[in-house]
């Protein structure tokens, strides 16, 4: 298993905007993106300069997405 690198937000709305996410809207240092094709799933990703191993794992998990997935979107 790949250890996980240390992101921003910015850096994860980039790598979901590859497999389909868009920014809908943004509260406060919250991104809200959803997925524009079918399962039209809704996500929230904090736009901080480090986003949290737990929080990033959570986000991957909701994405349907496994590490090594993520990993290549980078």
């Amino acid at each position: 298993m790949n250890k996980l690198p240390i992101i921003s937000g910015k850096e994860v709305v980039k790598a979901l905007n590859k497999i389909g996410y868009e920014i809908d809207h943004q509260t406060g240092s919250h991104i809200i993106l959803r997925n524009m094709q079918s399962p039209h799933r809704r996500m929230t990703v904090p736009n901080h300069r480090e986003i949290a191993k737990g929080t990033l794992l959570a986000i991957i998990k909701q994405a349907g997405l496994t590490r090594e997935e993520f990993l290549e979107l980078l």
